[in-house]
C-alpha cells in the first residue's frame, strides 16, 4: 500500500463493539399427554353351522321281484 507524501496520517476509528453470541441449547423433556380411549365393541355375526341328519330302513327284496332281462339276438 502506498502513502501520499502530502497528507496527513488520519486517527483510526473506533466503533461500537461488534457482538457476537454463542448460542447452547440443551433438550428440556416437555410432556405432552395423548390420551387414547380403546372401545370394544361386540359384534353377533350369525354364521352359518351346517348339519346333517340321517336316518335308515331296511327293506326287503324278493328274488322273485327281480326282472329277469332278454337276450339280445
Amino acid at each position: 500500500m502506498a502513502y501520499c507524501h502530502n497528507c496527513p496520517p488520519l486517527s483510526p476509528i473506533v466503533t461500537d463493539p461488534t457482538q457476537v453470541y454463542n448460542n447452547y441449547y440443551y433438550p428440556q423433556a416437555q410432556p405432552i399427554v395423548h390420551p387414547v380411549e380403546v372401545i370394544n365393541k361386540h359384534h353377533c355375526v350369525p354364521v352359518p353351522q351346517h348339519f346333517v341328519t340321517y336316518s335308515s330302513k331296511d327293506e326287503i327284496v324278493m328274488v322273485s321281484s327281480v326282472k329277469k332281462r332278454k337276450k339280445r339276438k
